[in-house]
């Protein structure tokens, strides 16, 4: 559509638009505004303004952007997301580019004679134009940001999933194929709360985290201070890439063993080796349970009261008052419990006479654990 006699600022741009001299002018403001912009190839600026000022003058010529220019405009952002380009960059070369054509337009068309009622109508018309495909650019880089972050992300963790699985794969950043990172599991599926420990996790260093058979798993180079009233995660020592698939495994079995016990917080795998290793032979420590507590009825709340005193009793070392204050009880109360355990079973609790001390009282820790798992069931 020709512009009408009147609209003296429409002409002007016209004449302006296919200016080699105006573009390359163009170009360098919006360069030298941002150094991120001015990192790449100059003729990428060149090709964008050009677009954008063209797009311009079709907005101003048809009454506001039609889709051509706003897809031009949504091509520019999403170009810069993938460039590397943070928005606030892009746009304050945008801004830039912008107004410098404005002013040159209002210097040439003062010296023209173009009033400045028409200048600043024309001037007004832009700033609704460019405001609209500001909108577009931000929208389409932003939609760009998030196709990115989530294509990385979802490489990172089908890595993740291909290395915990022992699978042969190039190891990506930020891991290191030579350096080692502990293999953390836990059974959180709450991709809210997955989100949460993640950061917490990958605070203390470079890794990779992501749910991995259904619950949150990582690789760290760090572990992070947990609250141990948090979920319960299970970490295997240091590692390298390639090494972690059997780690991953065993902390998987560490991980139902101490959840099977109630733990919570953040847990050294080795920490829970003897847990791991009786957890997975229910049957043989039901029969240790038969053999040494047969005394005791697991309907009765007071025997599985004597059997809890004499689990604390035992993981405590066979000292009655750290063992008291884990129960919450009286150092005496503590003292009665284990003599009436060990009437009931016809047993001691401890018997380095015999022999085989840690032998005994691992058996004894072993069927005491599977005692009370059944007599709760």
């Amino acid at each position: 559509m020709e512009p009408s006699e009147g609209d003296r600022f429409l002409r002007l741009l016209i004449e302006h638009s296919d200016d080699p001299r105006l573009l390359e002018t163009t170009v360098r403001a919006a360069r030298g505004r941002s150094d991120l912009v001015a990192a790449l190839p100059e003729e990428e600026t060149r090709r964008h303004t050009r677009a954008l000022v063209r797009g311009v003058l079709a907005a101003l010529e048809d009454g506001g952007p039609g889709e051509e220019v706003l897809a031009a405009a949504e091509r520019l952002g999403s170009d810069r997301a993938r460039q590397g380009v943070p928005v606030a960059a892009f746009l304050d070369g945008f801004q830039a580019g912008r107004a410098h054509l404005v002013r040159i337009l209002i210097e040439d068309g003062r010296r023209t004679g173009v009033p400045d009622a028409v200048l600043l109508d024309g001037v007004s018309r832009i700033d609704e134009i460019t405001t609209a495909l500001v909108h577009r650019m931000v929208h389409a880089h932003r939609v760009a940001e998030l196709e990115m972050a989530r294509t990385r992300r979802e490489g990172h963790v089908q890595t993740l999933r291909q290395l915990l699985h022992g699978e042969a794969v190039a190891v990506p950043a930020p891991l290191d194929g030579g350096a080692e990172y502990h293999c953390v599991v836990s059974d959180v599926s709450d991709p809210a709360v997955a989100a949460r420990l993640e950061a917490r996790l990958l605070a203390a260093g470079p890794g990779l985290c992501g749910l991995v058979d259904g619950r949150l798993a990582a690789l760290v180079v760090r572990l992070p201070a947990l609250p141990p009233s948090g979920p319960l995660l299970v970490a295997a020592p240091p590692a390298r890439p390639a090494g972690v698939a059997p780690l991953y495994g065993l902390g998987r079995r560490a991980l139902r063993a101490g959840a099977a016990a109630g733990l919570t917080g953040l847990r050294e795998l080795a920490d829970l080796a003897l847990l791991t290793v009786t957890e997975a032979e229910p049957e043989l420590g039901g029969l240790l349970a038969d053999r040494l507590l047969g005394g005791l009825d697991p309907g009765d709340p007071f025997h599985r009261g004597l059997a809890e005193t004499a689990l604390a009793y035992l993981d405590h070392g066979g000292r009655i008052e750290p063992a008291a204050a884990a129960l919450h009880v009286h150092g005496n109360t503590v003292k009665y419990r284990i003599r009436r355990f060990q009437e009931l079973t016809g047993r001691p609790l401890a018997d380095p006479a015999a022999g085989a001390a840690v032998a005994g009282t691992a058996h004894w820790w072993w069927a005491l654990h599977r005692w009370l798992a059944s007599a709760r069931a």
